[in-house]
C-alpha cells in the first residue's frame, strides 16, 4: 500500500489528511500545545483511525508554523516540508473542481490570502483575524475559549440582537445594501445581551470580516470564486455570512467545501515535487 500523508502543524491544532492514490482516507485532527506531540499524536490518530500500519506510509509532508521546530525524519520516512501558501492553493484547488482561476481564504489562528491561476499559487496577503480573534475575545468577553462551546453558544444566539442593521436604521434599503446588510457590527449590544448572542456577534463579525477582505482584495484582480478553508468553515452562520455578501456582490462565489478544514493538510499531502522540501 502506498500512501502520502500531509500534516499541518498549526498555532492550535494539527491536522493531517492522507491519500492513496486518488483516495482520501479518513482525516484527523488534534490539538496539543507541543508541536511534537501534536504531529506524532495526529499521526499516530491517523493510523489508528484508518486501521494502517507505519509501513502503509510511503511519505509524510509538513506545513504551518510547527513545521519549523520539526528537524528530522518522521520515523524513518521519507520527509519533506511544504511551504504553506503552497499547501493553500493546492488544496483549494481540489475543492476548486475544474476552476482555473480562484482565491483560497484560509482561516486559521489569522486569515490568508491565496490566488490560483492555472494551477500557480500567489500569496496575496492575510490578516491578523481569524479563529485566535474568536477564542481571543471569548475568553474575554464569554470566560471561555473553548471552540466547541462557542459553535453551541453562537448557534443558538441571534446576530440581530446586537448587530446594527441597515434596517435598523433605514426603512428601504439603501441602492446595493439589501436592509439585513450588517451597518456596525456589534453596534446595537447592549449590557443586557446574552452569552449566545455575543457569541453569534463575535463569530459572525470576524466571518465576516475576512469574507469581505477577500472580495476587496479580488476587486482589484478579477476575481470571482472563493474557496474557504479552515476551522471556521465550521462555524454556524458561516454560510449565511457568505449568503448576505453575494447580495451585495451578486457576481462572487463562495465555495465552503466538506472536509475543508483540513484544506491545507491535503495541499501538503498532494503538493508537487518542485513544492518539496526535503528533511
Amino acid at each position: 500500500m502506498s500512501i502520502v500523508v500531509g500534516i499541518d502543524i498549526g498555532g492550535s491544532t494539527t491536522k493531517i489528511a492522507g491519500f492513496k492514490g486518488s483516495e482520501m482516507l479518513v482525516p484527523v485532527q488534534i490539538s496539543a500545545d507541543n508541536p511534537v506531540a501534536s504531529l506524532f499524536g495526529a499521526f499516530g490518530k491517523f493510523l489508528y483511525d484508518n486501521c494502517l500500519e507505519l509501513a502503509d506510509i510511503t511519505q509524510v509532508n509538513l506545513t504551518g508554523v510547527g513545521a519549523s521546530t520539526i528537524n528530522q525524519k518522521i520515523y524513518g520516512l521519507p520527509t519533506f516540508k511544504v511551504d504553506e501558501f503552497s499547501a493553500n492553493g493546492v488544496g483549494g484547488g481540489y475543492f476548486a473542481g475544474d476552476k482555473e482561476e480562484f482565491m483560497v481564504v484560509s482561516m486559521g489562528t489569522g486569515t490568508s490570502f491565496v490566488g490560483v491561476k492555472n494551477h500557480i499559487p500567489r500569496h496575496l496577503g492575510g490578516i491578523g483575524i481569524g479563529g485566535g480573534t474568536i477564542t481571543g475575545l471569548s475568553r474575554i468577553i464569554l470566560n471561555t475559549n473553548d471552540a466547541h462551546k462557542i459553535k453551541e453558544l453562537a448557534k443558538a444566539g441571534e446576530v440581530g440582537n446586537v448587530d446594527l442593521r441597515i434596517g435598523d436604521i433605514s426603512k428601504n434599503p439603501l441602492p446595493g445594501l439589501d436592509l439585513d446588510i450588517t451597518a456596525s457590527n456589534f453596534g446595537k449590544a447592549t449590557s443586557r445581551a446574552n452569552c449566545e448572542d455575543k457569541a453569534a456577534g463575535i463569530v459572525h463579525m470576524v466571518i465576516e470580516t475576512i469574507c469581505q477582505t477577500a472580495v476587496l482584495i479580488a476587486n482589484g484582480i478579477g476575481i470571482k470564486d472563493f474557496v474557504l478553508i479552515g476551522n471556521l468553515t465550521n462555524f454556524p452562520g458561516c454560510e449565511e455570512v457568505c449568503r448576505m455578501i453575494k447580495t451585495m456582490y451578486p457576481d462572487v462565489n463562495f465555495i465552503i467545501p466538506k472536509d475543508g478544514e483540513y484544506g491545507t493538510a491535503i495541499g501538503t499531502a498532494l503538493a508537487e515535487k518542485c513544492c518539496l522540501m526535503p528533511l
